[in-house]
């Protein structure tokens, strides 16, 4: 399975910032010293050009992202301070996500160890996110005449509200989340599919709902590609999410996403979303067993 990163290109944080970078450059190693890629090494994907970006966002948008002219009030919202180096990872991000569905549609599955900026919309960023990697990539795809029709599967803990908006009005691109009825965003921005849980959902509710709602919507959506996102934040350990998930039961969300995409031939790119746990290990061990699962799904479609 080919396995895309960003984590050569660090972002400068204050001291103390909640957003766990870390993670990234730790799994990296993880999935490589478990010979998850092909070739044994993740790759890195190129950034992610304008052109690229404005199947999702606007010009003024782009540029001013670009060029550092965002507001005190739209880095709050996006959480991070602009930074060259906060615009290189972004379109960086974009660009990994883009490679993996590229790769998933040639080899069945294919993974981006980041990605699931879902929060983005087409003139703003928010909850981490700059521009909405998922959209953009399921466009670029469609723009090379490589797919008509893609389903996003969004598997974080908070809902794609970006996603969902950017594609209110696209019948190509079909949006299902599950996720958390409280917490961020405050309002929900309707997507295609929309399962909301309470608090303190577990493991037996989540899987119950989430078989539904795949069902449901790889039925509606005649997708040629699905992206999906693994958001580690609904384990029980996480310090955002309110859910409560163990290990087990985000293993057997992910084989059952992978499983019902399978069962209908279609091809998955996955992205890893949100992780917030006390416990960074956790994180990590949780991201890397969806790399384990994907890899494993990939290698039994080629048999």
């Amino acid at each position: 399975m080919r396995i895309f990163a960003t984590d050569s290109f660090p972002i400068p944080l204050p001291a103390g910032h909640f957003f766990p970078l870390a993670k990234y450059e730790r799994l990296r190693r993880r999935v490589e010293a478990l010979g998850l890629p092909a070739g044994g090494r993740c790759e890195i994907a190129p950034a992610a050009g304008d052109d690229e970006l404005r199947r999702a966002h606007t010009a003024d948008w782009i540029a001013r992202v670009r060029n550092g002219r965002l507001s005190a009030l739209e880095q709050r919202r996006i959480g991070l301070p602009w930074s060259p180096e906060l615009v290189e990872r972004s379109r960086r991000s974009v660009g990994a996500t883009i490679a993996a569905c590229r790769a998933a549609l040639a080899d069945d599955v294919a993974a981006y160890l980041g990605g699931g900026t879902h929060h983005a919309a087409a003139d703003r960023g928010a909850g981490y996110c700059v521009f909405n990697d998922a959209v953009v990539a399921g466009r670029t795809m469609q723009a090379e005449g490589l797919v008509r029709r893609v389903v996003v599967i969004d598997c974080d803990v908070h809902q794609g509200d970006g996603t969902a908006r950017l594609v209110r009005d696209d019948p190509t691109v079909f949006a299902f989340s599950i996720h958390g009825m409280s917490g961020y965003p405050k309002f929900d921005e309707p997507g295609d599919l929309d399962i909301r849980l309470p608090n303190g959902t577990g493991d037996v509710i989540y899987l119950a709902e989430l078989e539904d709602g795949l069902c449901d919507s790889l039925d509606r959506a005649g997708a040629e590609l699905a992206i999906y996102l693994a958001g580690a934040d609904p384990h029980e350990g996480d310090r955002i999410g309110r859910m409560k998930l163990t290990f087990e039961g985000l293993a057997r969300r992910d084989e059952l996403v992978l499983g019902a995409c399978r069962a209908r031939g279609i091809p998955v790119a996955v992205t890893i979303a949100g992780g917030y746990g006390r416990e960074l290990d956790d994180v990590v061990r949780i991201h890397a067993r969806t790399m384990q699962l994907a890899a494993g799904f990939s290698r039994r479609r080629r048999t």
